[in-house]
């Protein structure tokens, strides 16, 4: 495959109801798109990253300006054939976490061209040990009213689906609220996690631990900033009641895995491909982890294009051991997508592979083009 051209685009993606947590309440989020040209344009790949400043510290420019650096390193692989080509590629970029959007962009976009090339679907290019042919994702409800809770509580219940996912914040009151909403419509029938985006200090971490018992909660996320030095008296303190800490935006890259696993605080992580550089990278840390024994889950970020998903599917379906999948929310978060197909997961939340080579997914050239209506940043093959 020759590649001739890469291309850039800053999206915007709309959301049909606003979604808040700690840090953000969200109408739409601003993603990158990278696209690969090959082939005299007979071959288009596509990836996507969603920077966000209070995860890895990016932003939408900043991802783009990343790309861009990396598509003009010398060893960028413009004559792609195989897949350890582009994991050469990937191996040589630089790991601190403020570049982990561009890379996923870019090695996805790398992975798709290359699987529709070749017809081959992308998780064709990992090992499948551990893949299976059906996941069963959970549902988010945001940090809001108790009556918006109820309310989108009733629809997931439809849904069949019984893994939940509760933002919380740093008011006891709102957030007992949140609690007393779930429980209104699902009784005990339900798996909590919640997730508290960094803002917690340890005094309201322990106001929170008997509301936390109560409910029968068996995971809290992130509930103070990353390198919080009393990360480690919540564990002892949770630990007793069954309940595991799982690390979000403490665990950005090898070397946050590598700094959990020697504290111990945390026993579970939350691998996000945007988060964590993408599929070579997040492989890694998972390997790292299944030999330290310490369970993970496959995360999503808040305002996935329908690419971000089905790359996030395709990483789910090869990781069957994962404790949790969080993702594929397309129709029930998104008021516009830029890919044909849905990829949204149906009853019971329960989703199996997409068709086609690639990501399996097809981009709506003009969806795309009126989502970015900036200009398209273009880098071209070298004479």
């Amino acid at each position: 495959m020759r590649i001739e051209q890469v291309k850039i685009y800053r999206v915007l993606l709309p959301f049909s109801v606003d979604f808040s947590h700690s840090l953000r309440k969200r109408s739409s989020v601003n993603n990158i798109v990278a696209e690969i040209v090959a082939d005299r344009g007979a071959t288009s790949g596509y990836g996507e990253g969603a920077p966000r400043v209070y995860v890895t510290g990016e932003t939408q420019e900043s991802a783009a300006k990343n790309i861009r650096d990396f598509v003009e390193k010398q060893n960028f692989p413009w004559n792609l054939q195989e897949a350890d080509e582009i994991w050469d590629f990937i191996d040589g970029l630089p790991r601190e976490k403020e570049h982990n959007t561009a890379v996923c962009a870019l090695e996805t976009a790398l992975l798709d061209a290359l699987g529709r090339s070749q017809n081959r679907h992308l998780t064709d290019y990992f090992p499948r040990n551990f893949f299976t042919g059906t996941i069963h994702y959970g549902a988010a409800l945001p940090l809001d009213s108790r009556q918006t809770v109820v309310a989108l509580g009733r629809q997931i219940k439809r849904l069949e689906v019984r893994k939940l996912k509760l933002k919380l914040g740093k008011n006891f009151k709102q957030n007992r609220d949140i609690f007393e909403g779930v429980h209104q419509v699902f009784g005990d029938d339900c798996d909590i996690k919640i997730d508290i985006n960094c803002v917690w200090d340890l005094d309201s971490a322990l106001q929170h631990i008997p509301l936390i018992d109560r409910y029968k909660v068996r995971v809290v996320e992130q509930p103070m900033m990353p390198d919080s030095p009393e990360i480690g008296s919540l564990a002892a303190r949770l630990q007793p009641l069954g309940i595991d800490l799982m690390a979000d935006e403490s665990a950005c890259c090898m070397k946050d895995i590598e700094k959990i696993l020697n504290q111990g605080h945390y026993g579970m992580i939350n691998v996000r491909l945007s988060k964590c550089g993408g599929f070579r990278r997040s492989f890694a840390m998972i390997d790292c982890l299944r030999k330290a024994g310490l369970p993970f889950q496959i995360g999503c970020q808040l305002g996935e294009s329908g690419l971000l998903s089905s790359a996030g599917r395709a990483l789910s379906l090869l990781n069957r051991d994962a404790l949790y999948f969080d993702g594929s929310y397309d129709e029930y978060l998104l008021k516009e997508n830029i890919t044909v197909e849905n990829v949204s997961f149906g009853p019971g939340g329960k989703a199996g592979p997409l068709n086609g080579p690639g990501l399996g997914v097809r981009v709506d050239r003009r969806q795309l083009a009126r989502l970015a209506p900036g200009p398209v940043e273009k880098i071209s093959r070298p004479l």
